[in-house]
């Protein structure tokens, strides 16, 4: 939700340029290109540096992750996890095809446009991230996460598999 996430940096006038770009063209933004689109300068600064937050939440979901599990404090991972929950995220989706595949006829076959549960099982299933539809599923994996200081990894940009693990410890 972009331009909620602009709202929230008093930003949301910036929405309409917002709305005209993938999710990837954002997050490649410069203070060139904002500068070209008659950003003022206070913005494309603030923009840039928010852009920057974005790019570092998944080291930020690891820290959190071992925080956790030394047993630290939990008020600030989920203050964390809050703020990081209204910023845009977007949604994984393995780069094999048949894996893809395979999503979309599991997905259909649970009535579940594969859209909204994305493509990121593949055929083992995911660690601890499957959707309620596979609430069986979850049994198996579940005591496999706790007490581990990270489980399988998950792969690089998996964003919204690494929030969900965080949220399961």
């Amino acid at each position: 939700d972009v331009p909620a996430w602009l709202k929230s940096l008093r930003l949301h006038k910036y929405a309409a340029l917002f709305s005209q770009m993938t999710y990837e063209e954002m997050m490649a933004l410069t203070e060139c290109q904002l500068e070209a689109q008659n950003v003022t300068k206070g913005a494309r600064h603030k923009i840039v540096i928010s852009i920057q937050k974005l790019k570092e939440r998944q080291n930020l979901l690891k820290s959190l992750e071992g925080d956790i599990l030394e047993g630290g404090n939990l008020r600030v991972p989920l203050q964390e996890l809050h703020q990081m929950i209204l910023t845009p995220i977007k949604a994984y989706s393995s780069q094999n095809s048949s894996t893809e595949e395979h999503s979309r006829e599991v997905d259909s076959h649970h009535g579940h446009p594969s859209s909204l549960l994305g493509s990121d099982r593949d055929s083992q299933g995911s660690d601890c991230k499957d959707s309620a539809a596979a609430a069986g599923m979850q049994q198996h994996h579940l005591p496999g996460c706790e007490g581990e200081s990270g489980g399988a990894p998950l792969p690089e940009g998996d964003l919204p598999g690494q929030f969900t693990r965080v949220m399961g410890k």
